[in-house]
């Protein structure tokens, strides 16, 4: 069955329609294709379009065809086409011809852009689940080693000491952006195309807001080649999909240098991890390396898209069917990254006798010495000095700072004196920093109280 072929002399190629044919991706719209229509017949009949009794039958047509479909009997003939036509074609087969008036007053221009806001709301809805499980699992974490100090980077060069629960939360507050993002993105899906038609509208006396309604809706479109042509919906999903991506990569790319040898920092749990099929002592962190590579496949359907929609023509091209692969992709791997990324993040063990060591590095404290010495009157850039030539004498020297006689201390500044001393303790140094933002107890305190009521505060589904 097709929806078209009047107009022809003959069917289309085998070529042609292995080609076009979408039902192999496309089928898993068949649920909202069929919760449009049935809207629609709901329509047609408070229209007076469709009689009492051919709405009933079609209503329930409609539903034993999802129940068919959800049960796994799924047409796959490349003549139908797409889920739409598979969805009228099985219609068809239980209440015969009455089925083509399901298709009066639409086209298939504005029933796939309602499949595609209503298939994105959901899978926003599954998205914003798992972030705020995988922002749960960050913040139990952080809980649980309060006052643990670590060694903050920077070009990947200790840096300052942090509390390692700091350093977890940076993952949440990233998370909770992708939280907002997705639901920016569900506020723009949350709009009703049907009713435009092929682009123009119908001659039909069609109601557009009833039809939204029906299907929870917020609203409709002022215009209907608009609504027929627009994916910026999809376009902001895909890109919220890429940023969470990229912010679960850094993650996972911290997990796997954390985890190795060289750092010794963390060791993940065996659900999480493989080994090698020759080299029996591996445990390689192939959950993280997986989110870390498959980051780049959502990016990428994020830059398709946009180089599909590039320099379209109003209204509907059939470009836009190129469309679902691509967010289908970005919402499955972002979806399974999350859920890896929380099972990483619930058994990883950090070796906090390892961070504090590489915490207690006295390199790492250096600015506070700077900071000590400016608050003494002399302005940083020259305490940024005298603390850098200090550096250097003790990495000549293969020696502490705090080692050193007064003497040696005043040779290299005046201003340097034996109580520098005590300013070479992590816990000193991050206790020095307690003001909101930063990385001191009450701070992270503060962030963690924060962090609850976020949780708290939010369903996930949203």
């Amino acid at each position: 069955m097709r929806q078209w072929g009047g107009r022809f002399s003959s069917d289309p190629g085998e070529t042609m329609l292995k080609y076009s044919v979408s039902l192999h991706y496309d089928s898993r719209l068949f649920r909202h294709d069929i919760k449009g229509s049935q809207a629609h017949v709901k329509m047609l009949r408070k229209q007076g379009i469709l009689s009492q009794d051919e709405a009933e039958a079609l209503l329930l047509g409609l539903d034993k065809v999802r129940e068919r479909f959800e049960s796994g009997d799924v047409p796959q003939d490349i003549s139908l086409e797409d889920i739409h036509t598979a969805v009228e074609s099985a219609l068809r087969d239980l209440v015969g011809d009455l089925a083509g008036k399901v298709h009066t007053g639409r086209s298939r221009n504005d029933q796939v852009s309602l499949d595609m806001h209503l298939w994105c709301k959901d899978a926003v809805s599954e998205i914003l689940t798992a972030i705020k499980a995988l922002q749960e699992a960050i913040y139990d974490k952080a809980v649980f080693h309060q006052g643990i100090v670590a060694p903050g980077y920077t070009h990947l060069q200790r840096a300052q000491p942090v509390l390692l629960s700091h350093h977890l939360l940076s993952y949440f507050w990233m998370l909770d952006r992708d939280r907002r993002r997705f639901r920016t993105v569900m506020e723009s899906s949350d709009m009703s195309p049907l009713g435009a038609a092929a682009l123009a509208g119908s001659t039909f006396p069609l109601d557009p807001g009833f039809t939204a309604h029906e299907l929870g809706l917020g609203g409709i479109y002022m215009n209907s080649m608009d609504a027929v042509s627009d994916r910026d919906f999809l376009l902001e999903f895909c890109f919220a999909c890429s940023t969470t991506m990229v912010h679960l990569s850094r993650l996972a790319e911290e997990v796997i240098i954390w985890t190795t040898p060289e750092f010794g920092f963390a060791e993940l749990s065996d659900t999480v991890t493989t080994g090698s099929s020759i080299m029996p002592q591996k445990k390689n962190a192939d959950s993280a390396e997986l989110i870390r590579g498959r980051s780049a496949r959502v990016i990428a359907r994020l830059m398709s898209l946009f180089a599909t929609l590039k320099g379209l023509p109003l209204t509907y091209c059939r470009d836009m069917q190129e469309d679902k692969e691509a967010v289908f992709e970005a919402f499955d791997v972002t979806l399974a990254s999350l859920e890896m990324a929380k099972e990483v993040v619930e058994g990883i063990t950090f070796k906090t006798d390892a961070l504090k060591k590489a915490a207690s590095d006295w390199p790492l404290m250096a600015t506070d010495v700077a900071d000590h010495l400016a608050r003494q009157g002399i302005p940083f850039r020259e305490a940024h000095k005298i603390v850098g030539n200090l550096v250097r004498y003790c990495l000549e020297l293969g020696a502490s700072p705090a080692g050193l006689s007064p003497s040696e201390l005043s040779g290299i500044s005046p201003h340097l004196t034996p109580d520098i001393a005590g300013l070479f303790d992590p816990v000193h140094s991050v206790g020095l920093r307690d003001y909101p933002m930063a990385t001191g107890p009450n701070s992270v305190r503060l962030q963690l109280q924060k962090a609850l009521e976020i949780l708290r505060s939010t369903t996930g589904q949203e």
